[in-house]
């Protein structure tokens, strides 16, 4: 086991090191010069050689690449290009509100799936088992940016109850931020929850026809100690795999929704970046997507191997 996780940890910071390859690349191919971006309308030419040479851009793009992952390496992300200040000041109160915002929907999916999944398997063929697979399949056919553009049009616009706009800000009160959170949460909840209920009532419904399972109902033990103490325990792992598939769903798809809402989150501030052409914040808010995407897939191995014997001992 210890092996694998080894390898699985190797290949994970391969996996990195790649992505941030590819992102600095990928961003210094894109049209635009941050520093005349940078610039006053009026510089002339030897002023815009010397802000070249004083970030570093007037060298080699290998060389530019080494110097800027060493700094990051050691935790210095650079100084913003538009707004002059340090990249961590700009990214830590947006990183605090994605954060929120993506925890709290992910928890709801959570509870909320699980849940659904394991009463749809017990009710195979019911009318709960029907409506619940209904919100599966509109869960993955319905775009997030139609639904959110949708409950923006009837809770917002026509009945006026909840605010179209999450622009969260200090010195607002508890009962306004969540106002606030509702419709981005809504929206991000039934993206993930879909995939969550349908892969919980297969894995479960699964391991409820296994000969072990039979076994214990000829026993006679009870319907929910049958499901909480011997089905639930092997369907951990496959569920935690979609639950870390979907939080990193979450993380890099939560662009969309928080600029939908005007939401002063990490997506936000990416595509406001790209838009100035911001390059360092453009380059940490990518990599910080492709981390946790990397490391939320890492843990559910981990969790996978920690649950299921037979991946422990593969003998």
């Amino acid at each position: 086991m210890l092996q694998y996780l080894y390898k699985r940890s190797l290949h994970a910071v391969l996996a990195t090191f790649v992505a941030s390859i590819l992102v600095f690349v990928l961003l210094h191919l894109v049209p635009g010069d941050p520093i005349r971006v940078m610039a006053s309308p009026v510089a002339k030419q030897e002023d815009i050689e010397r802000l070249r040479r004083k970030w570093g851009l007037d060298q080699p793009i290998l060389v530019q690449y080494a110097r800027w992952i060493t700094r990051v390496v050691q935790g210095d992300f650079g100084e913003s290009v538009r707004m002059r200040v340090p990249v961590a000041d700009v990214l830590w109160p947006r990183y605090v509100n994605t954060f929120r915002l993506t925890i709290l929907s992910m928890c709801i999916a959570i509870v909320a799936g699980v849940t659904i999944g394991v009463i749809a398997s017990i009710k195979r063929g019911s009318a709960f088992d029907t409506v619940s697979m209904i919100v599966a399949v509109s869960g993955f056919s319905v775009p997030p940016f139609w639904l959110g553009l949708i409950l923006i049009l009837i809770f917002a616009v026509h009945l006026g109850w909840l605010p179209a706009i999450a622009n969260l800000r200090p010195g607002l009160d508890a009962t306004a931020v969540a106002r606030m959170l509702v419709l981005p949460v809504a929206v991000l909840t039934f993206t993930v929850l879909a995939h969550m209920v349908r892969m919980t009532r297969t894995t479960v419904i699964n391991i409820l026809t296994t000969p072990a399972i039979e076994m214990a109902i000829l026993k006679g033990v009870g319907r929910w100690r049958l499901l909480i103490v011997h089905a639930l325990p092997n369907a951990l792992a496959p569920i935690a795999n979609v639950v870390a598939l979907n939080l990193a769903f979450l993380i890099s798809g939560i662009v969309v929704i928080e600029t939908l809402f005007n939401f002063a989150g990490l997506g936000r501030l990416m595509v406001e970046a790209v838009t100035t052409r911001d390059i360092p914040v453009v380059q940490v808010c990518a990599m910080i997507f492709c981390s946790v995407y990397v490391g939320l897939n890492l843990l559910a191995d981990v969790v996978a191997i920690v649950a299921n014997p037979r991946l422990r001992y593969s003998k």
